[in-house]
């Protein structure tokens, strides 16, 4: 019985929080790859996680993914306006509405 809860505790599950980080480090990735098709397809799944999921998947994809994402594109200059789709570039005008910039 050690052995299994030693193997469980190296091997923990990602929590959703992290799985979204991971997501969000995935697409900054593409990103700077210039692999613009690619970062696309990872908004869609984004947008798709954020228009069907529940109230915390939501509140994931908003405040962990969207948020560390839209940081990375302003930096690199994206444009943010072309490339988001339609229910995320409404998530991040609300964000950047509530932060005063």
């Amino acid at each position: 019985m050690n052995l299994y809860l030693s193997i469980m505790k190296t091997h923990s599950i990602p929590s959703i929080y992290q799985q979204a980080q991971h997501f969000a480090d995935v697409t900054k990735m593409l990103i700077a790859k210039g692999k613009i098709k690619n970062v696309k397809k990872c908004l869609e799944i984004a947008e798709d996680s954020f228009v069907n999921g529940t109230a915390e998947v939501k509140n994931v994809i908003s405040n962990i993914y969207l948020h560390s994402v839209s940081i990375f594109m302003e930096m690199q200059h994206c444009n943010i306006k072309e490339i988001l789709p339609k229910t995320l570039k409404i998530e991040y005008y609300k964000q950047i509405n509530t932060s005063g910039i």
